[in-house]
């Protein structure tokens, strides 16, 4: 089975655009999402601006990924606190999401006997209390990729 999966931390607000966000905390976004259309039709707005840094890194666990991303953001716990704070207060806020796609026609598997398993994770004492020191949220998706006629 192949699989496509990434982890991000974002700090999101309806009314802080991300370049406000890098410009509090002093780091750069690896991606930003603007408040605007995602699609041109019909016109929609999404709900948030987001700033993100995120872990794309093929044949790593998601644990792996989102060391990865912690380990660039916990320096500045102080201040990510901070800001998702003040996000919150607005409607806004943080979040650690995880985003799996299995079955992907896109990805090709390895099928090398030493190749990783990347089903199983955990959240370690040190993402928990990066979660509850920024008040962040854990959202995971997970999407079967698989064609329904290749399904049977």
């Amino acid at each position: 089975m192949s699989l496509h999966q990434y982890a991000c931390f974002a700090l999101f607000s309806r009314h802080i655009s991300a370049d406000d966000m890098a410009s509090q905390l002093g780091i750069t976004a690896d991606e930003v999402s603007v408040r605007g259309s995602r699609i041109t039709e019909p016109a929609m707005v999404p709900v948030d601006h987001a700033w993100m840094v995120v872990c794309r890194d093929p044949g790593l666990r998601v644990d792996e990924q989102i060391t990865r991303v912690l380990d660039r953001l916990q320096p500045h716990t102080d201040r990510i606190s901070d800001l998702s704070r003040r996000l919150a207060s607005t409607g806004g806020g943080a979040a650690l999401h995880v985003v799996r796609y299995f079955n992907d026609p896109g990805q090709t598997r390895s099928g090398a006997a030493d190749a990783p398993n990347l089903f199983g994770w955990h959240l370690d004492r040190r993402v928990l209390d990066f979660l509850s020191a920024t008040g962040a949220e854990l959202g995971v998706d997970e999407y079967d990729m698989t064609d329904d006629e290749d399904a049977w």
